[in-house]
């Protein structure tokens, strides 16, 4: 997602996440698949719909995590190990991905709502901080415009402002049950496959994905558009994170991004489009020190 940079190579337009650059792949998968035990799954109903979400519990500040396109809320999981227990992660399921409902209306106003109900169905009435990765970071660029009082600092994880996407070539073979997890593993990719780990799910007759693509694309073009105006309107500190590696997200947009915003921060790690994926301890020793010092 983001605005596609020629200088890397790629068609504008199209998606292409780049290969795994920092962890190897076993570290990789590990790193998405060892740490679920910290977070608890739970769900919620909302609009129509059965929202599914992982919180991490305990004491700690709030903290609430909007996954990307393809992606899910345990995609957060490793994250919220090495937060707790000063910051209980929850990270929810967004419409139309992960345990949460599918078939659902896809626009930005219906993401707002859904984030704002999960902190209502927790109690949570005060401002949060709100970090958004990729999809997730325009939801968070809008829930903090149009509602200062539950937001209470931004982390925009490698997304722009400006987004025009089409991605249908590119998923136009997902969909579907695979005999076997391998065959659609391979039908990914290598540069996708290790980090669509969690969302590959068993079935009666074999594998399939936890979002159905064409769905997806409904998603991709909901959030398509011109955001530098909202991107403007929060007032509250925020911390806008790239991806030296990214193949989604150009550095230097995102650095200009941050720089058109005031009291904004960037920070730049040698990782790919997912970055607390691919540098997780770097990742989460950034977040925390932003955290403490913005919701001190």
């Amino acid at each position: 997602m983001g605005t596609r940079s020629e200088r890397r190579g790629r068609m504008r337009g199209t998606r292409s996440w780049g290969r795994p650059c920092c962890p190897s792949l076993s570290g990789l998968l590990s790193e998405l698949g060892t740490k679920g035990e910290h977070m608890r799954r739970h769900s919620f109903e909302h609009d129509g719909l059965v929202f599914s979400f992982l919180d991490a519990g305990g004491e700690g500040q709030p903290l609430l995590a909007l996954h990307g396109h393809w992606m899910g809320g345990s995609d957060f999981s490793g994250l919220a190990a090495d937060l707790g227990p000063g910051w209980r992660l929850i990270a929810l399921d967004q419409r139309g991905f992960g345990e949460t409902d599918h078939n659902a209306p896809h626009d930005i106003p219906a993401y707002l709502s859904d984030a704002i109900a999960l902190l209502d169905h927790l109690s949570i009435d005060r401002p949060v901080p709100v970090l958004g990765h990729s999809f997730g970071g325009v939801v968070a660029c809008h829930l903090a415009a149009a509602r200062p009082d539950r937001v209470s600092a931004l982390i925009i994880e490698d997304i722009g402002v400006t987004l025009d996407d089409d991605s249908s070539a590119h998923v136009a073979n997902w969909g579907g049950v695979f005999r076997l997890r391998e065959d659609l593993e391979d039908r990914l990719g290598p540069r996708l496959s290790p980090y669509l780990q969690n969302s590959i799910r068993r079935v009666a007759d074999g594998w399939t994905l936890n979002f159905e693509p064409a769905e997806f694309l409904l998603s991709e073009r909901a959030i398509n558009g011109d955001h530098r105006g909202v991107w403007l309107q929060s007032r509250c500190p925020a911390l806008v994170v790239s991806g030296s590696e990214s193949r989604i997200c150009d550095p230097a947009e995102l650095q200009a991004m941050a720089q058109s915003r005031e009291n904004t921060a960037f920070i730049q790690l040698r990782a790919g489009h997912s970055v607390h994926i691919d540098a997780p301890a770097e990742f989460a020793r950034h977040l925390r020190a932003f955290l403490e010092d913005s919701c001190a």
